[in-house]
């Protein structure tokens, strides 16, 4: 069991007959009444996101989940191929429990395969990745104004809002969490 006064993003709790991961939270005392817990969950089974909030110092039982690190191999169909580098086992994964991190998933890239008590519950991307820009509006020389933005299609297919001075070909740092433009990729 662990406090709710002990959350921290990305902590996982097993709490109304769920596995929820933490989010967010926020420490909240009233000048008047009992202090308590805010927090924003993400269920890891169905992906669906909760706000909860719990007294000061309630306890929870924490999740105990298995991160295995995986190589992202094929799509067969609607199934997803992952390998384990050091025992080369394959898993397949239905692409209706990845849909969301297939936006972020290159052929061979490494990523984490989240496990509870030898159940699959999904795929945990890097906190960035590198895509390549497939398609965009060709970017205006000399027009420099700040936050102006144009979408752009990455390889992987996801469409992300990219300073206007992104031109097709280039590599971008992604942000997962957000689905965001970060900077150009050094490489």
């Amino acid at each position: 069991m662990i406090s709710v006064n002990d959350f921290r993003t990305g902590l996982t709790i097993e709490t109304d007959g769920g596995l929820w991961q933490v989010i967010d939270f926020q420490h909240v005392k009233p000048g008047k009444g009992a202090a308590f817990v805010r927090s924003k969950l993400r269920n890891l089974r169905t992906g669906a996101v909760q706000e909860k909030t719990f007294r000061a110092g309630e306890k929870v039982a924490k999740a105990h989940i298995q991160n295995r690190k995986m190589q992202y191999l094929y799509a067969n169909g609607n199934q997803h191929v992952f390998m384990d580098n050091e025992s080369y086992e394959q898993i397949e994964l239905p692409e209706a429990n990845i849909e969301r991190e297939l936006k972020f998933l290159k052929e061979n890239m490494e990523v984490y395969i989240m496990t509870f008590e030898s159940e699959i519950l999904g795929v945990e991307l890097p906190n960035t990745v590198d895509l390549k820009v497939v398609e965009t509006e060709p970017g205006i020389k000399g027009d420099t104004a700040s936050n102006v933005t144009k979408p752009a299609t990455m390889e992987t297919g996801l469409v992300v809002q990219v300073p206007i001075f992104i031109n097709e070909g280039e590599v971008l740092i992604i942000n997962t969490t957000e689905a965001s433009y970060v900077s150009r990729s050094k490489s």
